[in-house]
């Protein structure tokens, strides 16, 4: 199995297109990572959010630790300390929340701008690509095998005849020189065959 076409002008058209799809693929990676990289910036005000209900929660924790050690009234104190630390935990918590949230639509948008170009470029590259590896694949075999020169003669007498033109034109024409045989005829129809694969006789 090739890959690639023997002839030159197919062969380049080929390289050139998985070059752009590779191009096109590698394209829609880097604009997903700096898509990703774009939004994961709006996590900034959950992270201040969380530092600064982190430290809030932490002094007035402390703070109430210490007011419960005054006497008669360290309770009462306590308490209203303890209430706004844990307003300061809540704010903690949002900010952490924010965070996971925008982390995680950074995350499914950068894949999503990944799969669906890749899907996309793949669709339009990958099945002609196979389709000509397969149809080459046939047609070497074809010619390799006892009688693949006649059946490849065939299959062009039966085809577009474009191409037949360029052939001098025997006694009777082409089909009746490949009923009788002519291996020169022959030759010329198998090699343009050939050729519309992309392959050398």
């Amino acid at each position: 199995m090739h890959l690639y076409a023997q002839t030159s002008a197919r062969r380049t058209r080929q390289v050139l297109a998985d070059l752009v799809a590779v191009a096109l693929i590698y394209g829609a990676v880097k604009l997903a990572m700096a898509v990703r990289d774009a939004i994961r910036q709006l996590a900034e005000p959950g992270r201040k959010a969380e530092s600064a209900g982190t430290s809030l929660s932490d002094g007035l924790s402390d703070a109430g630790d210490a007011a419960s050690e005054v006497p008669f009234v360290g309770d009462q104190l306590k308490k209203p300390l303890r209430s706004a630390a844990d307003a300061g935990a809540g704010l903690a918590d949002a900010g952490r929340s924010l965070q996971d949230t925008v982390g995680h639509v950074a995350t499914l948008t950068a894949v999503a701008l990944i799969v669906i170009p890749t899907v996309f470029v793949l669709l339009l590259w990958l099945p002609p690509r196979l389709r000509w590896i397969r149809r080459s694949t046939v047609t070497r075999q074809l010619a390799a095998g006892p009688g693949g020169a006649d059946l490849l003669a065939l299959r062009v007498l039966t085809g577009p005849p474009n191409e037949l033109a360029a052939l001098p034109t025997p006694p009777g024409g082409l089909a009746a020189a490949w009923r009788r045989g002519d291996e020169q005829v022959i030759a010329d129809l198998a090699a343009i065959g050939l050729r519309r694969e992309g392959l050398h006789g």
